[in-house]
């Protein structure tokens, strides 16, 4: 596919100030950092202004792996963007500007960050594009997030990851490559961060300073983070529903959906399958759901587990039911969850957080999460749990929002745009 405005060559080292930036004033972004495609007007859909494709030439990023029937890959829109690259490497992302990106009253910008399975343009552009799926209604709204902050003035930008279900360690230092290129093209010193579901654990990550060994700091760039149903508190939805979740993924089974199984083995119309490829843990040279696994914690303390599903001990507890057999909770959590390690590293005093939940347990599609209060797929309480998170401007539920429309919903977007000013 032909690509828009390629450069070539690494972009030079950012002109810093003492204070590292001034206000106005563009810069280069840090030469690790490559602009390798620039989309603008009539290139792109959904509303933005434009998408660039960068590359991150540090050593340690990876081609991650990507389940081989291709429901991982990336679709749309986003592979042009990739360049034609269906499964691009981790090391590349995209960045989106919105309409007003450099005109905009608001002194912070802001850069929004997807969750799982999802990318920017979905999440906060157009819900709708995935259908009631994927924005967890019957009916659809064409516009979302991005378009309610910038039409107030916020210089509002986001995020799209190679990998939907990538390495958290990975895509915190792709947030922090985004703020560099924002802080270089504004001029500015702080930017503000948005994190949806799964993006709560990148952006955690980023300025907890959790990372990679080869991986970079934070640089003390954030000045204001929010979770959007983020499972500050970890989450354990697949273990305590496995059954009635895997049969959206078991493709014996009809499943086509995107996402890890607590399970190696399952039976489906009498045939019993092995399927490695889409287990939560490594399994048999397959680890294509790093960043599921990394958002686990066990809740079966509090809210039990649902014992009216199929095998539901063995599913959460692990070892060998009438239909499945898997390794449990556990030793999930044994092989990389990042819950804890965020809790003990801790948000930076100096970053105002703000948490926001929903609390309407009605997705549409999937199982909803019923043992406590939930968004149909985070508890409440995971979601505006504060452990390590020293410096709380507010917390809040907006109880008619699901776990999907908590990006678009009305009172959500108020509120979100209220912490922001």
């Amino acid at each position: 596919m032909a690509v828009v405005g390629v450069v070539a060559a690494a972009v030079v080292a950012p002109h810093a100030t003492a204070s590292g930036a001034t206000a106005g004033a563009s810069s280069a972004p840090p030469s690790y950092l490559t602009l390798e495609a620039s989309h603008g007007a009539g290139t792109v859909t959904n509303g933005w202004d434009r998408v660039e494709r960068y590359l991150d030439t540090t050593g340690g990023f990876v081609t991650e792996g990507y389940p081989s029937d291709g429901r991982g890959d990336q679709d749309g829109k986003r592979v042009t963007y990739f360049g034609g690259v269906s499964r691009p490497s981790s090391g590349r992302f995209l960045l989106y500007s919105a309409p007003g990106w450099n005109t905009g009253g608001r002194t912070t910008p802001v850069l929004l960050v997807h969750g799982a399975n999802d990318t920017a343009d979905r999440a906060w552009a157009n819900p709708g594009e995935a259908g009631g799926y994927g924005c967890g209604a019957m009916s659809c709204p064409s516009t979302g997030l991005m378009q309610y902050l910038s039409e107030r003035g916020h210089r509002v930008f986001a995020v799209g990851f190679a990998h939907k279900q990538g390495d958290n360690l990975m895509q915190a230092q792709i947030v922090g490559d985004a703020i560099a290129v924002i802080k270089a093209k504004l001029g500015v010193d702080k930017v503000d961060l948005v994190g949806w579901s799964k993006g709560e654990m990148s952006t955690r990550a980023y300025v907890s300073s959790v990372k990679p060994s080869w991986g970079r700091a934070y640089a003390g760039d954030v000045r204001k983070l929010i979770t959007v149903g983020g499972p500050n508190g970890g989450y354990d939805y697949p273990y305590a529903h496995g059954w009635a979740h895997d049969f959206s993924i078991w493709p014996e089974c009809g499943g086509k959906v995107n996402a890890p199984s607590p399970h190696s083995h399952m039976t489906c119309y009498g045939q019993y399958t092995a399927h490695p490829e889409f287990s939560m843990t490594p399994s048999g040279g397959y680890d294509n759901y790093p960043g599921q696994r990394q958002m686990l914690a066990r809740w079966d303390g509090v809210y039990g587990v649902d014992g009216a599903a199929q095998d539901w001990y063995t599913t959460y507890y692990g070892g060998q039911g009438f239909y499945t057999a898997g390794g449990g909770i556990q030793a999930a959590i044994g092989a990389g969850s990042l819950v804890k390690p965020l809790h003990d590293a801790g948000v930076p005093a100096s970053i105002t957080t703000y948490l926001l939940a929903g609390g309407s347990a009605d997705v549409i599609g999937i199982f909803n999460e019923n043992r406590g209060p939930s968004d149909g797929v985070v508890f409440i309480d995971s979601a505006l749990d504060t452990t390590g998170i020293p410096t709380i401007g507010g917390r809040q539920t907006i109880l008619g929002a699901n776990h999907l429309e908590l990006g678009w919903n009305s009172s959500a977007a108020a509120q979100i745009a209220t912490w922001l000013s």
